[in-house]
């Protein structure tokens, strides 16, 4: 049963992906908004084919495909591969830009379900690298067993 308090949550989370949308200058589509309120729900990264699969033809696959690349592009989303090669998609820090992702940090991938998890609050060391070099980004997986396996 739906509640009054469960209906402002709903209203409040809408209106934050509308001004996500509108901070990142993309038209406020029935799609994005659905794709962006079903990521949000999952406690783990969700790839296309998963997401494709709960949308069913409520939203073609090209524009789905467009839909995560512009949301990645503008810092909305960011892709971690999963064990297969598979790419996976989280929401972006609210300090991610179209110029600079600050979701460098550890994402923990089961070795027996795949799932990818953020782990934002392990903090990353900071990495001098060589003279010369210029340094766009990390990715640090640590691969083990989630809660959910650990228990089976």
């Amino acid at each position: 049963m739906r509640t009054s308090e469960n209906i402002e949550d709903r209203e409040k989370l809408i209106e934050e992906f509308k001004h996500i949308l509108r901070k990142n200058n993309l038209k406020i589509t029935q799609p994005r908004l659905r794709v962006l309120n079903l990521i949000s729900e999952k406690k783990t990264a969700i790839s296309q084919p998963e997401l494709e699969k709960i949308l069913g033809g409520e939203i073609d696959r090209v524009t789905l495909y467009r839909i995560l690349a512009s949301f990645e592009e503008k810092g909305i989303l960011h892709k971690v591969f999963d064990l297969n090669g598979t790419a996976t998609y989280a929401i972006c820090s609210t300090k991610c830009s179209e110029d600079h992702h600050h979701d460098q940090h550890v994402h923990f991938i089961c070795s027996v379900c795949n799932s990818v998890f953020c782990l934002d609050e392990i903090t990353l060391p900071k990495i001098n690298i060589p003279r010369g070099f210029s340094f766009h980004s990390i990715a640090i997986n640590a691969v083990g067993l989630c809660d959910n396996c650990q228990d089976k």
